[in-house]
């Protein structure tokens, strides 16, 4: 068994790159445990700005079964996004073995995020494996791997204060909207979405102190959300927007819509247009009928939308509109602050920990072959022992009864295995240290292979 992870994130990709690499992301996991033998095992962790598959391989790890496997899901990924099959080999980075844990663990912690220490993501890895595991396609290597660095994630919150000022991508763009809107109190705002981004922006609205919020989804579950969150549900957006002085949109509807279109024959996929949840026509129509609303008085307050969608739920063209601030993820991600260095020195000690104890019990394995050779050893050398022994006992016409046979064996195989011990940790320590040095190369190897084909350089 091997474990590889592909991953894309905004640190290697623009935004608009990972957005069309993501598309029909949740359906690759159970298509490449059905469509590949060697794959036994898949979860995926699609966010706002990753896109990232963990794969346990039940074939040699060598360069060319790591290519095999990587080369094989990136077409599934290039067919499900409509991407060409060289650009999704070219994006995503591959790991193998130790690098697979230590990046999850430290994904799970916040320090891979846009927003450094934020902690939607330990929620979305948690969410990932229960997907995975409801659709039947994990393995138990991955269900102690996405365990263990939801652990870890809980660990570092506990043990630092890497995610105590409430980090997150919704924090940020609400830090940012607040320049521009009026008192927390008296603003209004429009909630577009029901998922778990949408009940963390209802919170994080109601922890500054705004009230006042609406909630719209094209779904139909906004009543269900509101009324369960005692705030409002509305099925006008247009009539909404127009008091509004902040939107936070967050459906993923459009990513939906996406993921729907790419599934269908290749011409009928360039032909279908794909709709913004909010376009630039509804924020114009809605500042319209709010200026006629308000007659010769002034439409003073502008009005400030934050599309925290991958996909973009918000048409970019809403930027032009007169009296409206649109922030995006590339817009977020531009903004984010710095974090203290030793908070992340902290964290990478937790995760380099975790990663550590999960490699212990992963490449265990790899020395029991070792471990078990050096006990059959050791009982050799005892029974020689004991019946050289008993053979000098009887020479000497001392006859050796059974029981006091076995007593000397017994000392003998305390003797030999103290001296074991200390062997029986070099012997593992040896292995796992050679499994990882292989494991190593393979990726480099394989990573080489990979971009080769992709035409990278």
């Amino acid at each position: 068994m091997a474990l590889l992870s592909l991953t894309a994130s905004h640190h290697e990709l623009d935004l608009d790159a990972l957005e069309r690499l993501s598309t029909g992301a949740h359906s690759i996991g159970g298509s490449a445990v059905a469509a590949c033998d060697v794959i036994t095992g898949a979860v995926v962790l699609a966010t706002c700005n990753r896109f990232e598959l963990y794969l346990d391989v039940d074939a040699p790890l060598d360069g060319t079964g790591v290519q095999h496997a990587t080369e094989h899901v990136a077409r599934m990924v290039a067919e499900a996004s409509g991407v060409e099959v060289a650009e999704a080999l070219a994006s995503f980075r591959t790991r193998a073995g130790t690098e697979v844990a230590e990046h999850l663990f430290a994904v799970a912690s916040g320090l891979d995020s846009m927003v450094v220490g934020e902690r939607e993501i330990a929620g979305q890895v948690k969410r990932a494996l229960e997907t995975a595991h409801a659709d039947g396609v994990t393995s138990s290597t991955l269900e102690l791997l996405f365990q263990t660095a939801s652990r870890t994630s809980k660990k570092v919150s506990t043990h630092t204060t890497l995610g105590g000022a409430g980090r997150s991508v919704v924090a940020l763009g609400l830090d940012l909207a607040a320049a521009e809107l009026p008192p927390w109190p008296q603003v209004r705002a429009v909630l577009i979405g029901t998922g778990s981004y949408a009940g963390a922006s209802l919170a994080a609205l109601r922890a500054l102190g705004c009230d006042d919020v609406r909630v719209y989804s094209q779904s139909g579950r906004a009543e269900e959300f509101a009324a369960a969150r005692g705030v409002e549900a509305v099925t006008d957006l247009v009539a909404a927007l127009e008091d509004a002085d902040l939107v936070v949109s967050c459906s993923g509807a459009r990513g939906r819509a996406l993921a729907a279109d790419a599934a269908r024959p290749g011409a009928e996929r360039r032909e279908q247009a794909i709709e913004h949840v909010l376009d630039a026509a509804a924020v114009v129509r809605a500042r319209e009928r709010a200026a006629v609303r308000a007659g010769e008085e002034p439409v003073a307050r502008p009005t400030v939308v934050l599309d925290l969608a991958l996909h973009r739920d918000v048409d970019p063209r809403v930027a032009d509109v007169e009296g409206v601030l649109l922030y995006d993820l590339a817009t977020l991600a531009a903004h984010s602050p710095s974090i203290a260095s030793e908070l992340v020195t902290q964290a990478r000690a937790i995760v380099d920990e975790a990663t550590r104890a999960f490699e212990k019990t992963r490449l265990g394995r790899a020395a029991d072959t070792a471990v078990v050779a050096l006990l059959a050893d050791a009982e050799r050398r005892v029974a020689l022992e004991v019946a050289d022994v008993v053979a000098l006992r009887e020479a000497d016409g001392d006859p050796v009864e059974p029981d006091e046979a076995d007593e000397i064996a017994r000392g003998v195989r305390r003797r030999v295995h103290a001296d074991l011990h200390r062997a029986i940790v070099a012997a593992r320590a040896e292995a796992v240290a050679a499994a990882q040095a292989e494991e190593r190369a393979v990726v480099a190897d394989a990573q080489a292979l990979v971009h080769e084909a992709a035409g990278v350089r």
